[in-house]
């Protein structure tokens, strides 16, 4: 069974999304995901500064099965990136809520995830 942390929020497209104690919300995609695309070998992520709409496509993940788009949790700017991920994409694998996690985004004033999945109705979405 994938591992779902309780503290996290996410999509049913399987992204999972951090509130930072700074306001900032940490984005990545869950255990299920990674486990589902198998042995990434590519990850194409955001530009720092760049306007993300929650929902809509901001990275893409490569693996020896498949390219997946992935999507955004939150509608904000991106303000950090994984630049490590370039060279080591297999780190989601290993570590999809730690060393993988893929951007921070200061999200839109009053962005509470409340539309978001808490952990119990997404570990229910993949079972």
């Amino acid at each position: 069974m994938s591992e779902v942390p309780a503290e996290l929020k996410y999509l049913k497209s399987h992204e999972w999304a951090r509130r930072e104690a700074d306001g900032r919300v940490t984005v990545g995609i869950s255990d299920h995901a990674q486990d589902a695309l198998g042995d990434l070998v590519y990850v194409e992520l955001p530009d720092v500064g760049q306007k993300l709409v929650a929902g809509e496509k901001f990275a893409v993940v490569e693996s020896v099965k498949a390219a997946s788009d992935v999507y955004s949790p939150v509608s904000g700017i991106v303000v950090e990136i994984n630049a490590a991920l370039a060279d080591a994409p297999e780190t989601i694998n290993r570590a999809p809520y730690g060393e993988g996690w893929m951007a921070v985004i200061e999200p839109e004033a009053g962005w509470d995830g409340a539309e978001l999945l808490d952990a119990a109705a997404y570990a229910a979405s993949i079972s």
